[in-house]
């Protein structure tokens, strides 16, 4: 059966069965059996090729890795649990925000503290001049899912009220290029903050604020699957969050 996946990343980042063999070191023809036979190659092949395409390994290979194997790489991702937010240290997050060289992730409903922090938004100028781009997305103040929170947290319209403001601090920052602004209106199940392959997660629990719940700080493995899981959580509320008007 043939590889699509793979076929279909190499098509995206246009790279040629040529180039591929080059980079890898194999003869374009073993490109082609992995290709068109969906021959697995060795794991050497797959972290190389995976980085080279920047797609996850068990996304191109899903059955390339062995179940004890895959255990071994997830666990390897968490660098640290800190059992509420407020243990993590302060200068943390803008030295994970400070490492990005791609891309930027908030997803969050408010995100005071750091709407607050006056250089984040220094960060965030800085990074999109260098070519980061940076996605920020909170919740839409007006939804149900962000007056549910309110009333779980037993703070009535505080949340919505949180939003209101984060996006007024947020306005100088409206329309610089390489920093996008979006609502969503998802059930928040973890708060996400993203470094190209580093992430703080702040989880979210029934009835409990959100700086006193636990924060995972991840950074990604080849081959593993929890920042993947992540990372595919923040790009599906992307793809349906609405862009923040200049206005709001």
């Amino acid at each position: 059966m043939a590889n699509e996946r793979l076929r279909s990343a190499m098509l995206t980042h246009g790279v040629t069965v040529e180039v591929m063999a080059e980079h890898v070191g194999v003869d374009p023809k073993t490109v082609e059996r992995w290709i068109t036979q969906g021959r697995a190659p060795y794991r050497r092949h797959r972290l190389a090729i995976a980085a080279y395409l920047r797609e996850d390994e068990t996304y191109l290979w899903p059955n390339g890795l062995p179940e004890g194997q895959r255990q071994d790489a997830a666990d390897a991702e968490v660098l640290k649990v800190y059992p509420h937010r407020s243990y993590v240290p302060p200068e943390l997050w803008l030295q994970l925000f400070g490492r990005a060289e791609r891309e930027i992730g908030v997803l969050v409903h408010a995100g005071v503290f750091l709407a607050e922090n006056p250089r984040w938004p220094q960060l965030l100028r800085q990074k999109a001049a260098a070519g980061v781009r940076a996605r920020i997305l909170l919740g839409d103040p007006d939804s149900p899912e962000v007056q549910r929170r309110g009333q779980e947290e037993e703070i009535g319209e505080g949340v919505a009220y949180k939003v209101r403001e984060v996006m007024k601090l947020y306005r100088p920052l409206y329309g610089v290029a390489g920093i996008e602004f979006r609502m969503h209106r998802s059930t928040l199940h973890n708060s996400l903050y993203r470094a190209d392959d580093e992430w703080l997660v702040n989880t979210q629990v029934y009835g409990v604020s959100a700086p006193l719940t636990p924060v995972l700080h991840l950074r990604r493995v080849a081959g593993a699957e929890l920042a993947a899981t992540y990372q595919q959580s923040f790009e599906k509320v992307w793809d349906e969050a609405a862009p923040i008007e200049r206005t709001s």
